[in-house]
């Protein structure tokens, strides 16, 4: 029995099938299929009730979001950003809270259902396989168990390799694309991430394997990191500042204990130049992240680094990253993960970095009390060290005095006094104890 051929259609015919009250996952990220998205928003007066599924949809603007689609469009959300996040904190959208390496399980078990999976790829290859291009993530899980695929073959996707392909014969629709991928702006990293940087680099030994996020953070530990021999990639998202320590010669993965040579991952973000970088590149290998983000597969890297960032610790430990007090902000993506996947590794390392203060310096982000409403997502048991731009809290293994005494130590001096009083009230610590 031959497989399928996929109807090659129009965008407009392709979310035409998409039917009032379907589940439809959408591919996020780089991939967001902003074209896609506009014409399904041009049919909201045909549908009610269509869930939109998905991870990361990358820009500032989405039409599903928008308030007067709400009875037709419905997004739910595994990570809130910029798109869906007045919509969440409006009601008029969800936001499911789970680690990443989770996701796809949710798909394979049944426990959550796919009418739709609307896949981002890259043309398919000889044999029928499309690569799914700058985002793994869960999308292979979706378009293995959706009861309908439309891939979006897009030529300006570059082909990734690793674990990241779906057969066309999982494909029912297939609409060509010619579109650039979105690209991420880098800013210059600030004095104070720098000296974050110099701090996080301090905590690298050669031969370690990095994970780190996208931004000026991440940008500011690597160039600090400049000198560094054999370092390995395993992590979420290769950015383009992993792409220039390639090319460096810093970065070679040699002595990796788990995919020697290789930089793992399962999300592309950054520059064209990065997105050509990767094509057909075996050094880069994309896997779904129910891999990459597996804690036992990640603890597999011996001296596995993971660098994290949050919105606010307290002065026991618990790391806040998803939301600001009861407005969610992001998601939990990763960061547990790799929090506990670099723990259990040898000579591994857990990593929060984040600036001391926000808001032009008139909040501390080290802070006595997590904000009101605010989400644990890392808990205090599971955080190794913190660095801001005034130093390392080596936490693990410390009783809530310790904790205490050196996350105040790396806060803002103008807030040090109001978090001893606090900790004083706490009896965390004494009232003859001053700060360093």
């Amino acid at each position: 029995m031959r497989p399928k051929t996929p109807r090659h259609v129009g965008v407009e015919e392709a979310v035409s099938t998409i039917k009032s009250g379907d589940r439809v996952f959408v591919s996020g990220n780089a991939s967001t299929p902003h074209g896609p998205l506009a014409a399904l928003a041009a049919r909201k007066n045909k549908l009610r009730n269509v869930e939109v599924m998905h991870l990361l949809l990358y820009g500032e603007e989405d039409p599903l979001s928008r308030p007067e689609m709400e009875g037709h469009f419905r997004h739910n959300s595994f990570f809130v950003g910029p798109t869906d996040r007045k919509a969440v904190n409006e009601g008029r959208a969800d936001y499911v809270p789970i680690h990443l390496h989770e996701i796809p399980g949710l798909f394979y078990s049944g426990q959550v259902h796919i009418d739709v999976a609307l896949i981002h790829t890259c043309p398919p290859d000889e044999h029928g396989f499309l690569s799914l291009g700058v985002e793994c993530i869960a999308t292979k899980a979706a378009a293995e168990t959706a009861k309908r695929v439309i891939a979006l073959v897009n030529h300006k996707m570059p082909r990734t390799l690793g674990n990241c392909f779906v057969h066309i014969s999982r494909v029912d629709l297939m609409v060509e694309m010619d579109e650039e991928l979105p690209e991420l702006p880098r800013r210059p990293f600030t004095e104070v991430e720098k000296k974050i940087g110099q701090h996080v680099a301090g905590l690298v030994e050669d031969g370690a394997t990095l994970q780190l996020g996208i931004g000026a953070l991440p940008d500011a530990v690597l160039a600090a990191l400049k000198g560094r021999k054999d370092l390995g990639i395993h992590t979420e998202m290769i950015s383009d500042s992993v792409m220039e320590g390639i090319e460096s010669g810093m970065i070679t993965g040699a002595k990796k204990t788990l995919h020697q040579g290789k930089a793992i991952a399962t999300v592309v973000l950054g520059s064209k130049t990065l997105y050509q970088y990767v094509h057909d590149d075996p050094i880069f290998e994309l896997h779904p992240c129910d891999y990459t983000n597996d804690p036992f597969i990640i603890a597999q890297n011996e001296k596995m680094i993971a660098i994290n960032s949050a919105i606010e610790v307290d002065i026991t430990g618990q790391v806040c990253a998803d939301s600001i007090g009861k407005s969610i902000y992001s998601g939990f993506g990763g960061q547990v993960d790799f929090m506990r996947g670099s723990a259990r590794s040898k000579g591994g390392k857990p990593i929060i970095a984040l600036p001391s203060t926000a808001e032009e310096c008139k909040v501390s982000r080290i802070v006595p009390y997590l904000t009101l409403g605010a989400g644990v997502v890392t808990s205090r048991a599971d955080v190794g060290y913190v660095v801001t731009e005034y130093g390392v809290a080596h936490l693990w293994g410390k009783n809530l005095r310790q904790r205490a005494e050196a996350l105040i130590n790396i806060s803002h001096p103008d807030f040090r006094e109001a978090l001893l009083e606090e900790a004083w009230k706490r009896k965390l610590l004494p009232r003859s104890y001053r700060t360093s």
